[in-house]
């Protein structure tokens, strides 16, 4: 007889296990305390198995029955249920770890592991709010740029654009850290270049996303320009100073033993100190060899009389490709100053003193030139470092280019 939704509710409990059976090999398995247990019994190839099917009344009757039902369906197909139910359980854990979400938290834990707690929890927020509630469990080798770029609109729609932008490059580094690791083997954001609505207009034009300050950087290291020209483009990047006073930086400012240059801010006259991190260090070594004799460390192309050209960065970057509407050398300080707050989160005083701004305390005194000098000297050893791992990833990974001449 089969069983009835009452017939369970009210089984009674006993000291041993026992059976309630419905028909076509399935039953209802009750423990002595109280827990019950839907079961298929069945054979195939001659032996006796059992298909366990779920716990009564997170199953239904009516469930177990349907499932039953797709269990006698697989037989007649020469399909053994539990061996089927096995290998989904696995394919199941294996979606699961493939998953978009799973693999952003690994590479927040292992690529990213050496940035700062706080700056991964901001990614992880950012994530958390406008990507994993719509990609997140889906497996990352199915995604693709449509769904990515429907997800960004919404997050442009709400006007944070330079959000829709980091996002965009965020999760193209998810995407390359899954193929490296065989999870993937395409990245659907690197498609999206171009359809997003662009940044804000600035005074100096200037990239401010990292993927694309990193495809910025590539075209520098290898720019075929002059020696001088391009450890200025270089150190354009990695100093935030403004280009007068890179052009006319003379040796005699560079102290070697301090690593840092010491110089008059253009702007603002008053003392002004560039910590030099190890990357500039190397530059300027193999700069000396060319132009340490004279007394610009970049000099004219003319005579080492007269300092670098006004138009001798720009040029250069123009011939690469970048006109003033993309960026300009002196948007290498807006670029870092975005960069640096959004991105690596430093703060903003630090940032603006580095920038040889005018940067007051809370009495409304200006910060002498030495004022958080270690913290600044952090700040731009990270920042060249950065832009390695920005460069390195538009290569695709491949050798690091670090030679001065490109």
């Amino acid at each position: 007889m089969p069983l009835t939704d009452r017939a369970i509710k009210s089984a009674e409990l006993r000291e041993k296990q026992y059976k309630l059976f419905d028909e076509k090999g399935l039953y209802l398995l009750i423990n002595p305390n109280g827990s019950k247990y839907w079961r298929l019994k069945y054979r195939i190839s001659g032996k006796e198995k059992t298909l366990s099917i779920g716990v009564y009344p997170e199953i239904s009757l009516k469930e177990a029955r349907e499932e039953r039902e797709n269990a006698r369906k697989q037989l007649k197909e020469g399909v053994d249920p539990s061996a089927d139910k096995q290998v989904q359980k696995v394919l199941q854990g294996v979606s699961r770890e493939n998953s978009f979400e799973s693999i952003a938290r690994e590479w927040l834990t292992v690529p990213m592991s050496d940035r700062s707690e706080g700056y991964l929890e901001k990614i992880r927020r950012g994530l958390e709010r406008n990507v994993f509630p719509f990609i997140g469990r889906r497996p990352i080798s199915e995604i693709t740029a449509q769904e990515i770029l429907s997800m960004l609109r919404k997050v442009e729609d709400r006007g944070t654009i330079d959000t829709a932008h980091r996002l965009r490059w965020q999760i193209g580094s998810i995407f390359r850290y899954a193929i490296v690791t065989s999870r993937a083997s395409y990245n659907p954001a690197g498609d999206l270049r171009g359809a997003l609505r662009p940044h804000q207009t600035q005074h100096f034009s200037a990239i401010t996303e990292p993927e694309e300050l990193g495809r910025l950087m590539l075209a520098i290291y290898r720019y075929a320009g002059t020696p001088v020209v391009v450890a200025a483009l270089k150190c354009t990047a990695l100093w935030l100073c403004r280009q007068v006073e890179l052009r006319h930086l003379e040796w005699s400012q560079v102290d070697w033993k301090k690593k840092r240059i010491e110089l008059v801010s253009a702007k603002k006259h008053y003392d002004h100190i560039i910590p030099l991190s190890t990357q500039s260090i190397e530059i300027l070594t193999e700069l000396y060899a060319i132009t340490g004799r004279g007394k610009y460390v970049f000099p004219s192309a003319r005579g080492g009389s007269r300092p670098l050209s006004e138009n001798g960065t720009r040029v250069a970057l123009r011939t690469m490709g970048y006109e003033n509407d993309d960026q300009t050398p002196h948007g290498f300080r807006a670029t870092a100053r975005t960069i640096l707050d959004e991105v690596l989160e430093y703060p903003q005083h630090l940032i603006e003193h580095q920038l040889a701004h005018r940067v007051k305390d809370e009495n409304g005194r200006a910060y002498n030139r030495t004022k958080h000098l270690d913290k600044r000297e952090k700040m731009l050893q990270h920042w060249a470092d950065y832009l390695d791992d920005l460069r390195l990833a538009a290569s695709g990974g491949g050798i690091d280019e670090r030679e001065v001449g490109g």
